[in-house]
């Protein structure tokens, strides 16, 4: 009879796990969205301020103990056809 219990339990599990699994799907979009640096952002000493970043317009950035060999910010595109602003910056 202890089994019993076990499979009642199960059964209430089930669908709390499914459950939590729809939720999680149906955020996940809610998730992708965009950065707006405001005022004064600084990244590894670097000036960073009123710049938006999101799925369209990203940022990669690399930063160093000593002096990169290729200094500086670029935009690229990746294999996608976002454009991509990748920067090699040496932390001040």
């Amino acid at each position: 009879m202890k089994s019993l219990g076990f499979a009642v339990v199960g059964r209430l599990f089930v669908p709390t796990i499914l459950a939590l699994i729809v939720l999680a799907g149906a955020l996940a979009p809610v998730a992708a969205g965009e950065v707006r640096f405001g005022k004064n952002v600084r990244v590894g000493g670097h000036d960073f301020s009123n710049q938006t970043f999101d799925n369209k317009h990203r940022a990669r950035i690399y930063l160093y103990k000593g002096k990169p060999r290729n200094e500086g910010c670029i935009w690229r595109k990746d294999s996608h056809g976002a454009r991509v602003k990748i920067c090699h910056l040496q932390r001040k």
